[in-house]
């Protein structure tokens, strides 16, 4: 299941104060945000697959890149809009790589997202007041909120399987 495959990529992992796993949040690619689609072809499921491309000393870095553009669409499949130039302080690669720090904004157009794999049941976070991320970052519920915004794409099959 692509899923597994996701939750091994660079992302950042959040917990309760107490240490419960609750879930990571990774870079998700590119993401109509007018529209609420991403651009990836296999959809939302396979934002995090490389479609099975291995790199051999057959092929290189080149042919991967080559293959991994034609899982997905250049613009909006839906209303045609093209991808906007997202500077790593903005982006969500940014914001995974430790770039972007800003609080989220607001998005239009075609830019990057984040996806989010839920490793505990969201309501149960109701009764929290703080969360923290891998990197002692404490948060608010609220601001752990705010920050699922960034996160349009969201994935709850992996609820209860304790990942990290």
């Amino acid at each position: 299941m692509h899923r597994k495959e996701g939750a091994n990529l660079m992302g950042t992992n959040f917990y309760t104060l107490s240490g419960k796993h609750i879930g990571k949040r990774s870079a998700a690619g590119q993401y109509c945000w007018n529209c609420n689609v991403t651009l990836c072809k296999g959809g939302k499921e396979n934002v995090h697959s490389s479609g099975g491309f291995v790199v051999t000393s057959s092929n290189s870095i080149f042919d991967y890149i080559k293959h991994i553009k034609t899982l997905w669409y250049d613009k909006c499949p839906k209303c045609n809009k093209e991808e906007g130039v997202e500077p790593l302080h903005e982006g969500a690669s940014g914001r995974e790589l430790g770039f972007n720090k800003e609080p989220f904004k607001v998005k239009s157009g075609v830019t990057s997202c984040s996806s989010f794999t839920w490793d505990v049941d969201p309501i149960t976070l109701k009764r929290l007041k703080y969360v923290k991320s891998e990197y002692g970052e404490k948060l608010t519920i609220n601001e752990f909120y705010d920050m699922l915004k960034e996160c349009p794409i969201q994935f709850y099959d992996s609820i209860g399987s304790d990942f990290s």
